[in-house]
């Protein structure tokens, strides 16, 4: 398969995960942190089903985008925007500030980035063990 539909593969079973954990998971682990360590990567292979051969430092660029819309519920962007009462608003632009939550997108979007650097360097040389006898 190609990279582009490894990606969407990756991107719809992480979508239906993150979709599941908003739905059933109710307790103080899974949905607030495990669920925002991955929320992070649903953008990255997003952007990584449209340019599969990836955009340099993506992990960042989509920190720092996580980062703008936890800042915009700060400023309550939904209710300056008059869009409060609309359900798919919430969801995206979300209701409630927490500075856990960017620590969670930082842990996800490092994860996203060492794997990055693992696999490209993975490609430049191959590893030999330490422990391998010579």
């Amino acid at each position: 398969m190609k990279k582009r539909g490894w990606f969407a593969v990756i991107f719809l079973l992480l979508f239906l995960l993150e979709a599941y954990i908003a739905l059933y998971v109710r307790d103080r682990f899974i949905r607030p942190y495990v669920g925002d360590i991955l929320v992070v990567a649903l953008p990255y292979f997003a952007v990584r089903i449209v340019f599969p051969d990836g955009v340099k430092r993506l992990p960042l660029w989509v920190f720092l985008f996580a980062t703008a819309v936890e800042v915009s519920q700060y400023f309550r962007l939904a209710a300056l925007l008059g869009m409060e009462h609309i359900w798919i608003a919430r969801v995206i632009l979300g209701s409630t500030f927490d500075i856990k939550d960017i620590v969670c997108y930082g842990a996800g979007c490092l994860a996203l980035a060492l794997g990055e650097y693992r696999i490209k360097n993975k490609r430049k040389t191959s590893y030999v063990s330490p422990f391998h006898k010579r």
